[in-house]
């Protein structure tokens, strides 16, 4: 009878357990249950969405009257100043100054991601039809830029266009003299171009090196021209990996720092800058937390569009992603 009690206690136990770490259904030799990944999920969530979560409950609070930091009170001013400004007589008016900002850096970033995937599209599709050992040296050379620090090479960028770097050096060669290269625009420009240029290389090399290629074959055999071929086989082929190299450049060159700061010499202001000095300068923490959830909500609009075309991209192509 006691050996008949322990039997059933530890049966009792072993259900209680199924019931926590198993599902209903018979599971492969091997898997595990879902909840075994509940722990990750949670550890993934607190450091992800948990910054996320202050900077958005600091934007709406108010701002000290002296230090940095902020004041655990409900306010909407952070907000208010985005669009709006008072002078000393308290009369309201429109300022255009943080949106002309936020329009500077969604400017250099759709160039910044326009290049690229110009750039890339020709890249991709010529290491695609490479041999296999030589398509994972040509990839081996795209990733060569990780393995050096972002901020190493934005500073071997300023020592090339500087006065005394090798282009403007070139340029006095061939008689037309010195240029202003750095502390420009457009060093900011070929800065965030350098950067994100292989992130928009891979993605699509990652959906040409799965093409078949004897498409392209039979539609030259039934008298397709150049262009229709581009244009109705390999580009709709492509689409996924274009959509996929869009996000990966324009989300990040959106919200850059270092190459407007050092190629661009401070002289081009793009919202990442503006942050760090609302935070850093100024001590205004709620509006730099405002900026911040403004460009978390532009970014979240660019996923889902890009998303959306990528997966209606993907089922035109005979694709799941």
């Amino acid at each position: 009878m006691r050996r008949a009690t322990e039997a059933s206690s530890r049966s009792k136990k072993t259900n209680t357990l199924r019931s926590l770490f198993g599902t209903p259904q018979r599971q492969r030799p091997g898997l595990l249950s879902h909840w075994y990944a509940w722990p990750a999920v949670i550890v993934g969530l607190i450091f992800t969405l948990g910054p996320i979560g202050v900077i958005i409950a600091f934007s709406f609070m108010s701002r000290p009257e002296s230090g940095g930091g902020v004041v655990f009170k409900f306010s909407t001013d952070a907000y208010e100043s985005l669009l709006f400004s008072r002078d000393f007589s308290n009369v309201v008016s429109v300022d255009w100054r943080y949106v002309q900002v936020l329009g500077t850096s969604l400017w250099q970033a759709l160039l910044t991601t326009a290049v690229c995937i110009a750039l890339s599209f020709p890249i991709a599709l010529w290491m695609s039809l490479k041999k296999p050992r030589v398509q994972q040296m040509l990839v081996l050379a795209v990733t060569i830029p990780f393995w050096t620090n972002e901020l190493v090479r934005t500073y071997a960028w300023m020592l090339i266009l500087n006065q005394n770097g090798p282009i403007n050096g070139l340029l006095r060669l061939l008689g037309f003299g010195s240029q202003q290269l750095l502390y420009t625009q457009s060093a900011s420009v070929i800065g965030l171009i350098y950067t994100f240029l292989p992130f928009a290389i891979l993605p699509m090399y990652s959906t040409m090196s799965g093409f078949d290629f004897r498409l392209v074959e039979a539609a030259y055999d039934l008298g397709a021209h150049k262009l229709t071929v581009m244009r109705r086989i390999i580009l709709r082929a492509a689409r996924p990996g274009i959509m996929s190299g869009i996000s990966l450049c324009f989300i990040p060159a959106f919200g850059a720092y270092l190459q407007p700061v050092l190629l661009g010499g401070g002289r081009v202001l793009m919202v990442g800058n503006l942050i760090a000095s609302e935070f850093s300068e100024a001590r205004n923490w709620p509006l730099g937390a405002s900026l911040s959830t403004a460009i978390l909500a532009i970014t979240l609009i660019g996923m889902a569009i890009a998303t959306y075309m990528g997966g209606r991209a993907s089922r035109r192509a005979g694709i799941t992603i």
